[in-house]
């Protein structure tokens, strides 16, 4: 089985809504042209990232009479989309959330469990904090979805592998910082890493997607990539620009890889639980 899988890497206007929404239906229709499957699109596409107290003003609900999903979803029955938003719930708690849309529905919404507040990042002053990591199923096999600073922890990656996700769908808004020797950032160098690490670990394919341009001092790198289940890159966007980027999965690769590396089938998640509880008890004690 082919997935033709496309990388919206784009610069978003900071609380433009309306038009961001704009270019996004602009790239879906990039990426019918060129006959994608999924579109992925970064952290946050529809609203930007340094919100602040725009927060709430921004916020949309993934739903068929809503505004600005009305047309993504209408636009997911021609390929299937990931999009960043702003999730509020029934209690008007807000979440930077990243919705999967097919045929026209919802799949899956995914709110980021990991909010950076630390150095020039200060998300836990003006979102909540997402409390699942979970896999579902798509047309294509089974996904995951995750968010930045989520899988800079080693945790959320590996819950969707136990969760049986083959193809896991990075996306953040990564600012660039420190060049490396070769005059590369250390940032996209350090991302490009973990993703390869993770395919490879998991035996499954890891795909990424960055946002670019300046917003509010922070300039964000782009640098799409897709990584195969033996670690193998695919795909690299290019720095510091937008563009689509497009690749082709054969996702009969899972099965080569893993009757060549069964990982999967040895992982010992019972003495993992033990040990958690171990450790737990032991910090709680």
């Amino acid at each position: 089985m082919k997935l033709n899988l496309a990388l919206a890497q784009i610069a978003t206007k900071l609380g433009d809504v309306e038009s961001n929404l704009e270019k996004h239906l602009e790239y879906i229709d990039q990426a019918k042209t060129q006959k994608a499957d999924l579109l992925v699109f970064p952290e946050l596409s529809l609203t930007g990232y340094v919100l602040q107290d725009l927060v709430a003003s921004v916020a949309h609900t993934p739903e068929a009479d809503d505004p600005v999903f009305k047309h993504l979803l209408n636009a997911s029955r021609e390929l299937d989309l990931v999009v960043g938003f702003v999730d509020e719930d029934s209690r008007h708690r807000f979440y930077i959330a990243s919705a999967y849309l097919s045929g026209g529905n919802l799949l899956h919404v995914h709110h980021k469990v990991y909010l950076p507040t630390y150095g020039l990042f200060d998300e836990g002053r003006f979102f909540a904090w997402g409390d699942t990591v979970c896999a579902f199923d798509t047309r294509f096999g089974r996904m995951g979805l995750l968010i930045c600073e989520d899988f800079w922890h080693a945790s959320p990656p590996y819950l969707l592998w136990l969760d049986g996700a083959d193809i896991m769908l990075f996306s953040s808004a990564s600012p660039g910082r420190g060049l490396t020797d070769k005059e590369k950032l250390e940032s996209a160098r350090w991302v490009e890493r973990v993703n390869r690490a993770y395919a490879s670990m998991f035996t499954s394919f890891v795909a990424h997607t960055n946002r670019v341009g300046f917003e509010d001092g922070l300039h964000f790198w782009g640098g799409a990539t897709v990584c195969d289940p033996n670690g193998e890159l695919l795909a690299l966007g290019p720095y510091f620009e937008e563009a689509l980027t497009l690749t082709e999965l054969d996702l009969n690769q899972l099965r080569r890889t893993r009757s060549r590396l069964p990982l999967l089938r040895d992982e010992r998640t019972s003495l993992v639980r033990k040990e958690l509880d171990r450790i737990l008890l032991r910090e709680n004690a």
